[in-house]
C-alpha cells in the first residue's frame, strides 16, 4: 500500500531571462493570475505566460526604460510608463499601440486602468497624478498634493475613488468626480509603497518602508489598526477574494493579516526575495519578484495556509486584549456600490490649460507608428489572445492550479533507481497524479488542440524547425523493449540529408555571391534583375532586406521589378517574407504612387518625348501590378494582428487605386 506522498506550501515555478538588460518593473494580471509583464531597460515590454517558457509578445516604442506597467481588468490592454514620463498604452488581442500619452515631466512610479470607463491614472517623479481619457487622448484631470514620488494608484472597486500612496509617508484619497481630495492619511513614518482596496467594504490598506500595515477606514477617515513587522518592509499586499484577510508580500515571507482585531494569522517562508506583485488563482497564491534580468515566480497553496480563526501566529500586541472575531460575512462598514453599465464620465477641470489635455497631433501620431508588438511565440499569443470561441476568454477561470512538488523524494524510489542502473533493468514512468512532467505542462487554454499542426503561416521567431521531428534521427524500434543504439547507426541516422542541406546551402550562398559581385560595381538595377533571374524568394528577400534601409536606391525602373516578386511575397507561408514585402511595398507606395497616378492623369504631350514615353509606359506597368496587389491586401486586411495592421495600412494606401 502506498504512502500519500506529502506536498510543499510554497515552492518556485519557474526562473526566466525576461529581457536582454536588466528587469525594472513587473506585473501580473489580476484577471486569471497567469499573465505576467515585465518592462525593461531595453525599453522593451514583454508579456509572458506564468509556468512557460517563451515570451508571446515583445511591445516596443519607449526610448527610455520601462518604470511601471500595468494590466487592465479584462487582461486586454496594457499601460507601460517611461523614465522620460511618456506612456504607451497597447492593445493585446490587436498586437497594437493604442494610445500614447505625453505630459509627465520625469520617471512614470505606478499606473492603474479604471475598473470600467476608459480611463488611466498615471503616478510620477514630478509628484503629479494624472487621469488620462484612454478614449480622446487626453488629460482628464491633474491632482497635486503630494510631495515627494508618487509610488502607487489603486482605483476603489465602484470606480469613485482613487488612493494614492508616496514616499512623502502619506497615503491620500481622491474624489474622481469632484477631482478634489478628500482626505490624507497620515502615520507612516517611512515611503508608502503599496495601498490596496478591500473588494467589498469601505476599507483601505496600505504596506510602508517602515515594516507596518495600516488599515484605514473610509467612512470615518480613520487607522482602524496597525500592524508591525518584524524586520522587513512591506513590498505588496492583496486581499483574498472574499475578504477574509490580508496578503502582506515581505523579503522571503508571506503573512496573513486580519484586522479586527489585528493578528497575524500565519507566517509562510517562500525564498522570493524582494517579492514585487501578487495575484491569486486556483486557491493558489502566485508571487514574482526580479533580480537583473531574471525574473522568478513562486506559488503558496492557500489551501495550507491559515486565513482565519481566532488563535494567531505571534502575537502582535501584548498590551491590547483580543477580542472575538466577527462572524464569517459580517461587515462593519459600508458595501461598494458597483454600477451595472460603465461608469459616468468625471467632469473636466476647469483650470486645465491647452498642454494638459493635448489632442492628437502628427508627432505623437509618429510614435505610434514607431510603437510595434512583436509576437514572439504565435502559438501562444493565439492561445491566450484570440481564442477560437469569442465568447470565452482564455486563460479560463477553470484552469489547472500549478502541481505541488513533494516534500521529500521517499528513500524506496531512490533505492529502487539505484538498483534499476545497477541491474539495466528499466524503471517504471511515476504516475502523472503524483509527478507532473517537467516539460508537458497543461495548457492555459482548453481549447487547444491536442494534435500540433503545421501553421499556415511560419513565425519568424520560433522555438523548433517546422516540420522536424526529434524521433526522425533515431533509428526505429521494431520490438516493445528498449533498444541499444550503436553509436555509427545513430550517426548515420543523423547525417541522413546532411549532404543535400549542404548543396541547398552551397547553391543558395553561390547565388548571394553573383548578386554582390553585380552590387559592386553599382549597378542596382542589373543586380535585381539578376536576383529576379535566379528565381529564389530567399535571396530576394535578403537583397530587399538592403535596399529597404535606403530608400534613394529605389527608382521607378526598379518598381516595374520588384513589384510581382513583392507579390508572390506578400503570399509566402513565411512571416519573414510577408514583413519584407510589405515593407518594400509601402515604400513604393509613398515614393511612387502620387507621380504613377499623376502622369497616367496628364493630358498627352504634342510632338515626341521618348523620355516621358518611357516614363509613360513604366507608370502604367507598375500601375497595373499594384492593381493586382491591391486584391490580395483587401482580402489580408481583416486578419488581426500585427500583419492585419500592416495590411490594413497598405489597403488605405492603394485606396487610390480603387
Amino acid at each position: 500500500m502506498a504512502a500519500a506522498v506529502a506536498t510543499k506550501t510554497a515552492w518556485k515555478l519557474q526562473e526566466i531571462t525576461a529581457h536582454s538588460s536588466n528587469v525594472s518593473s513587473l506585473v501580473l494580471g489580476k484577471s486569471s493570475g497567469r499573465l505576467l509583464a515585465t518592462g525593461g531597460d531595453d525599453c522593451r515590454v514583454n508579456i509572458w505566460s506564468i509556468n512557460k517558457p517563451n515570451c508571446i509578445m515583445s511591445l516596443t516604442g519607449h526610448t527610455t526604460p520601462v518604470e511601471s506597467v500595468k494590466i487592465n481588468t479584462n487582461e486586454e490592454l496594457i499601460v507601460a510608463g517611461s523614465q522620460s514620463g511618456s506612456i504607451r498604452i497597447w492593445d493585446l488581442e490587436a498586437a497594437k499601440i493604442l494610445r500614447t500619452l505625453m505630459g509627465h515631466k520625469a520617471n512614470i512610479c505606478s499606473l492603474d486602468f479604471h475598473p470600467f470607463g476608459g480611463f488611466v491614472a498615471s503616478g510620477s517623479m514630478d509628484t503629479n497624478i494624472k487621469l488620462w481619457d484612454v478614449r480622446r487622448k487626453g488629460c482628464v484631470f491633474r491632482y497635486k498634493g503630494h510631495t515627494q514620488a508618487v509610488r502607487c494608484l489603486r482605483f476603489s472597486p465602484d470606480g469613485k475613488w482613487l488612493a494614492s500612496s508616496a514616499d512623502d509617508h502619506t497615503v491620500k484619497l481622491w474624489d474622481l468626480a469632484a477631482g478634489k481630495i478628500m482626505f490624507e492619511f497620515t502615520g507612516h513614518t517611512g515611503p508608502v509603497n503599496v495601498v490596496e482596496f478591500h473588494p467589498n467594504e469601505y476599507l483601505l490598506a496600505s504596506g510602508s518602508s517602515d515594516r507596518t500595515v495600516r488599515f484605514w477606514d473610509l467612512e470615518k477617515f480613520q487607522v482602524v489598526s496597525c500592524i508591525e513587522e518584524e524586520a522587513t518592509p512591506v513590498r505588496c499586499v492583496l486581499f483574498n477574494p472574499d475578504g477574509c484577510c490580508l496578503y502582506a508580500g515581505c523579503h522571503d515571507t508571506l503573512r496573513v493579516y486580519g484586522w479586527e482585531p489585528e493578528r497575524c494569522f500565519d507566517v509562510v517562508l517562500v525564498n522570493w526575495g524582494k517579492v514585487a506583485d501578487l495575484s491569486i488563482c486556483n486557491n493558489q497564491l502566485i508571487g514574482v519578484s526580479f533580480t537583473q534580468s531574471t525574473v522568478s515566480s513562486f506559488v503558496v497553496d492557500l489551501s495550507r495556509v491559515t486565513k482565519c480563526g481566532p488563535g494567531t501566529r505571534g502575537l502582535i500586541r501584548d498590551d491590547k486584549p483580543l477580542t472575538q472575531p466577527l462572524p464569517a460575512g459580517s461587515s462593519l462598514r459600508r458595501i461598494y456600490d458597483r454600477p451595472t453599465t460603465t461608469c459616468s464620465k468625471p467632469q473636466r477641470m476647469k483650470h486645465n490649460s491647452e498642454s494638459e489635455r493635448r489632442s492628437p497631433s502628427s508627432e505623437d501620431d509618429r510614435e505610434d507608428k514607431e510603437s510595434t508588438a512583436e509576437i514572439q511565440n504565435t502559438e501562444d499569443y493565439n492561445e491566450i489572445f484570440q481564442p477560437k470561441n469569442p465568447i470565452t476568454r482564455t486563460p479560463p477561470n477553470k484552469s489547472e492550479p500549478f502541481p505541488a512538488p513533494p516534500e521529500d523524494e521517499p528513500m524506496v524510489a531512490k533505492e529502487a533507481s539505484r538498483l534499476s542502473q545497477v541491474a539495466d533493468i528499466p524503471t517504471p514512468l511515476p504516475s502523472q497524479e503524483n509527478q507532473p512532467d517537467p516539460i508537458q505542462r497543461s495548457p492555459i487554454a482548453s481549447s487547444t488542440p491536442k494534435t500540433k499542426v503545421e501553421p499556415s503561416v511560419i513565425p519568424a521567431a520560433r522555438n523548433e524547425p517546422i516540420g522536424l521531428k526529434a524521433s526522425d534521427f533515431l533509428p526505429a524500434v521494431n520490438n516493445q523493449n528498449l533498444a541499444e543504439i550503436v553509436d555509427e547507426e545513430a550517426m548515420s541516422q543523423i547525417r541522413k540529408g546532411h549532404e543535400t542541406m549542404c548543396v541547398v546551402l552551397t547553391s543558395r550562398h553561390k547565388n548571394l555571391d553573383t548578386v554582390r559581385a553585380v552590387w559592386s560595381t553599382g549597378d542596382i538595377k542589373t543586380s535585381v534583375d539578376s536576383a529576379v533571374a535566379i528565381n529564389d524568394l530567399s535571396v530576394m528577400v535578403d537583397l530587399l532586406n538592403i535596399v529597404n534601409q535606403k530608400a534613394s536606391l529605389w527608382k521607378l525602373d526598379l518598381c516595374t521589378v520588384i513589384l510581382p516578386q513583392i507579390e508572390k511575397l506578400l503570399q509566402s507561408k513565411y512571416e519573414s517574407y510577408v514583413q519584407t514585402g510589405c515593407t518594400s511595398l509601402k515604400l513604393i507606395l509613398q515614393r511612387f504612387l502620387p507621380l504613377i497616378t499623376d502622369i497616367l492623369a496628364a493630358p498627352p504631350s504634342v510632338g515626341v518625348d521618348i523620355s516621358r514615353e518611357e516614363r509613360l509606359h513604366k507608370c502604367r506597368l507598375c500601375y497595373k501590378q499594384l492593381k493586382n496587389i491591391s486584391n490580395i491586401i483587401k482580402n489580408k486586411s481583416g486578419l488581426s494582428g500585427r500583419h492585419g495592421s500592416a495590411f490594413r495600412e497598405l489597403h488605405l494606401l492603394m485606396a487610390v487605386l480603387e
